[in-house]
């Protein structure tokens, strides 16, 4: 099966099972609504990746939020909580200017779009 009729079966896959899933329900849950916004995002082309690593993420994120098992709540909160958490992973002597940069200290510059975002922070040493 060539690559074009492998990426038409899965996005077929993936358009039928939101129907399916939502059979006897009276609207489609929140989790179904934000599959089909990040499906129609994949299939739009704009998404950094090929469309069906895209569709197959988006459909891996819908079976985890189904199952309970994908937290996008706490916003704003959840999302600091985890980029300090990341922090730990620096050695010890680096940990505090991490944490500085990923709470908005310092200069920031770039996008995740653009390639990379660049946070940078000046330490003294005496």
């Amino acid at each position: 099966m060539n690559c074009t009729l492998k990426i038409g079966a899965i996005a077929l896959a993936l358009a039928v099972i939101p129907n399916a899933w939502s059979a006897g329900n009276k609207g489609p849950s929140e989790a179904q609504r934000q599959f089909q916004q990040e499906r129609a995002y994949c299939m739009s082309g704009k998404s950094q990746q090929d469309r069906a690593t895209c569709l197959t993420e988006a459909n891996n994120a819908y079976a985890e939020a189904r199952r309970g098992a994908l937290n996008n709540s706490g916003g704003g909160a959840n999302l600091a909580q985890n980029a300090v958490e990341r922090c730990k992973a620096q050695p010890a002597a680096d940990r505090d200017a991490c944490v500085q940069r990923v709470t908005g200290a310092g200069n920031t510059e770039g996008s995740v779009k653009g390639g990379g975002v660049l946070r940078e922070t000046e330490t003294q040493v005496k």
